[in-house]
């Protein structure tokens, strides 16, 4: 089943004295979304930026804003965060009591619904529920800190997902997060993924356009393999 690729630069690892300047080139750059992380220092061991920088950068670019929540009690903010601009939002299975119930909150409050699932977390934990989604996420590091190393154990978890979507005709996003980089985005392509957050992989790495281009070259020259 095709499903449109998308580049998600993930601004953990943009500069924040120029957080603005940084969105515009990798929108310049041909960038499909934003990945925006948010960490409450009790899901995982780092704090990180929250609902006025998402008001801020909604002013500035008209990308979708992809909130990646990784939050306790994530049914308290989602609504402050599509209100904030969110086009899509992020929950992790291992705090989200009814994934079914917060797809619903999601689409109702006009956002995309998105479960994810961290590297020590089995795919069952979220595939029952896929037809209630518009994407799942594959962490490929341990959330909390962005320069981590890429898993390998991710890429089996994708062909897993991938399968079963495929199997019951979903046409639901697979995102995958942490540690991509132009090294190894044709191998998670391969494994299955659609929607690429890449961090340090983009950020800090000089000429954009550049970087971005390789990566979408790589992507679409790259067959999923079964």
């Amino acid at each position: 089943m095709v499903r449109e690729e998308k580049i998600a630069p993930s601004i953990l690892s943009a500069d924040f004295a120029r957080l603005g300047e940084e969105v515009a080139k990798v929108e310049l750059a041909g960038a499909d979304m934003i990945h925006f992380d948010v960490m409450d220092g009790h899901f995982v061991p780092n704090l990180s930026i929250g609902i006025p920088v998402m008001e801020s950068l909604r002013k500035v670019t008209r990308l979708p804003l992809d909130a990646h929540l990784m939050i306790e009690n994530p049914e308290l903010y989602v609504d402050m965060f599509v209100k904030a601009g969110a086009s899509s939002v992020s929950v992790h299975a291992e705090v989200c009591k009814d994934i079914a119930a917060m797809a619903k909150r999601l689409h109702d409050l006009g956002a995309r619904a998105s479960i994810g699932i961290n590297p020590e977390t089995d795919v069952q934990r979220v595939l029952p529920f896929a037809e209630h989604l518009d994407m799942i996420l594959i962490m490929s590091v341990h959330p909390g800190f962005g320069g981590q190393q890429f898993i390998p154990e991710a890429l089996e978890k994708l062909r897993i997902v991938r399968r079963e979507l495929d199997r019951r005709g979903l046409k639901v996003d697979i995102e995958i997060d942490g540690g991509v980089k132009l090294s190894n985005i044709a191998e998670v392509k391969a494994a299955g993924a659609n929607v690429f957050v890449s961090g340090s992989g983009i950020f800090g790495q000089g000429d954009y356009n550049t970087i971005m281009h390789k990566m979408r070259d790589l992507i679409a020259r790259t067959p999923i393999k079964d």
